[in-house]
């Protein structure tokens, strides 16, 4: 394949997958607005996020399977289609149940496309550039997650929460006919194959159990819920049963052998600490950060994390480059360790008074760390198993769900429980019968007084403001106490990584 065939195929499968993986976060953003229109609430809105993630983690396993049938051009086209097709439909419902049959389609299609479009990438580029592929796709798996906000946050503020579907059509339309006519089949010769229903109906009822329990675990009040229980004794049961009917069946759904690669052994479970469970909930806390302590809008915490986005997408390549020229697993090491330093340096200092600027630059130090990352942890996993392409990334990319399911309910679970533990501690601290404190109400009821409120209402103002700046100052101590268990989270995927850079099989 000529240099211009590459450009043009790196082009297109990149615009694809940058287009479905900004579909993971520019809708989180629009979740409020769509409250009214769908006739739901809080609770039921969630469903939206919900039935994409499982749609897409159920596919996963089927990805390699199909492969052989399709053929990855054939595969990349129909996830495109479908995807532009799904998103058109995602804004024209009405109803709650549209929507989550609609975000069904879209999630199946996503799996479609980033599997397909990162091993597209893998296989176009010469042995001495696959760090340089990764690095490409990981540009656009990092870059669009961070910029969905400042996108859904324009998109809703200054059009309507549809658009960010509708955004999606003429891209994929076009995408379509440009596969259609430029994308070259890269798969070997097709074939079918029997298939391992048993083992896909296991694997598909434990995924669906353990998204539903991380995403719903918070709402229902974790194991105190019966129905959390349930689905949590269901899901380790059919994991359990998926490991028998493979372990007995000739016909394997997924070649679990791979995991006897120390490499990709390793680059797994890096893969779910590192980016599941620390930076996926980064990902998550950093925009409630901005909106929900600070108090900014969508739009105005969308371009604070701009520096944060744009030092991703610059160093996602700079580590492709860095893992095909020096190391892989040294490029892995230098972004674990910057991502562990901004956390410990400065986010964890963040709080209700630190400047917005401050915190703007401070986080592109992390997006330094974030960027390096997505590279050479690929590359790692893949080496010695480029025959296995597929199903390497198409297990990195489960584990990606599953890892980031964990991480947001992590997230979730400190931000609320840390706030109410806090709120309690400064609650004892500043009781209201302290003289200092009831100086400083009256000090405000007489600012009140002067605001043309009656002498009752200033005392009640005087007494909700402080309660209020009681529940900021608790909220902000568990944004800290979360950031500092995201740091321990990447610790600990760091440590099989030392462990296998001193066996010196990197």
């Amino acid at each position: 394949m000529s240099r211009g065939e590459v450009v043009v195929h790196t082009l297109i499968v990149m615009v694809g997958a940058f287009m479905a993986i900004l579909d993971t976060t520019i809708v989180d953003i629009a979740l409020p607005k769509m409250i009214a229109p769908l006739k739901t609430d809080l609770y039921g809105i969630q469903w939206v996020v919900t039935a994409y993630m499982i749609a897409a983690a159920v596919t996963l396993p089927l990805i390699e399977w199909l492969e052989k049938i399709t053929g990855l051009k054939a595969m990349y086209t129909f996830g495109i289609a479908l995807f532009a097709f799904s998103s058109y439909l995602c804004g024209t419902a009405g109803e709650l149940y549209q929507m989550i049959i609609y975000r069904s389609l879209q999630g199946f299609a996503e799996a479609l496309i980033i599997v397909s479009a990162q091993v597209i990438l893998f296989t176009i580029y010469p042995p001495e550039q696959k760090g340089l592929a990764m690095g490409i796709f990981g540009l656009g798996a990092s870059f669009a997650p961070a910029v969905g906000p400042t996108l859904g946050g324009w998109l809703t503020e200054h059009m309507n929460w549809n658009w960010i579907f509708f955004i999606n059509v003429p891209v994929g339309l076009l995408l379509t006919i440009a596969s259609l006519f430029f994308l070259k089949e890269v798969s070997p010769q097709r074939r079918i194959l029997p298939f391992n229903f048993p083992s896909f109906l296991f694997i598909s009822v434990a995924t669906v159990s353990t998204l539903v329990v991380l995403s719903k675990g918070q709402q229902m009040g974790w194991f105190t819920s019966n129905f959390i229980a349930f689905l949590t004794a269901t899901a380790v049961l059919s994991y359990l049963l998926y490991m028998l009917s493979e372990g007995f069946s000739s016909t394997k759904l997924i070649d679990l052998s791979v995991f006897r690669r120390v490499n990709f052994s390793v680059a797994f479970v890096v893969f779910l600490l590192v980016l599941g469970f620390s930076m996926y909930a980064l990902f998550y806390s950093i925009p409630l950060y901005f909106e929900f302590l600070k108090g900014f809008s969508t739009f105005t915490t969308g371009l604070l994390l701009l520096p944060f986005a744009f030092a991703i997408a610059v160093c996602s390549v700079l580590a492709g480059v860095l893992s095909d020229r020096w190391s892989a697993g040294g490029t892995l090491l230098i972004a674990i360790l910057i991502y562990l330093g901004s956390i410990f340096l400065f986010i964890r200092h963040f709080d209700l008074y630190t400047p917005k600027e401050n915190a703007s630059l401070e986080l592109a130090l992390t997006g330094v760390g974030m960027g390096l990352f997505f590279a050479p942890v690929t590359v790692i996993a893949l080496r010695g198993l480029e025959e296995r392409t597929i199903l390497v990334i198409s297990l990195l990319d489960y584990i990606r769900f599953i890892g980031g399911s964990f991480g947001t309910a992590i997230a979730t679970n400190i931000i609320k429980g840390g706030t109410s533990f806090h709120y309690d501690e400064i609650s004892a601290l500043q009781s209201l019968d302290t003289s200092e404190v009831l100086a400083h109400i009256e000090q405000l009821s007489f600012h009140f007084l002067g605001t043309s409120y009656l002498p009752e209402e200033a005392l009640l103002r005087a007494f909700y403001t402080v309660g209020e700046l009681q529940m900021k100052q608790a909220l902000s101590y568990a944004f800290q106490d979360l950031f500092v268990w995201s740091a321990l989270f990447a610790i600990a995927g760091l440590l099989p990584l030392l462990l296998l850079l001193r066996g010196r099989v990197i």
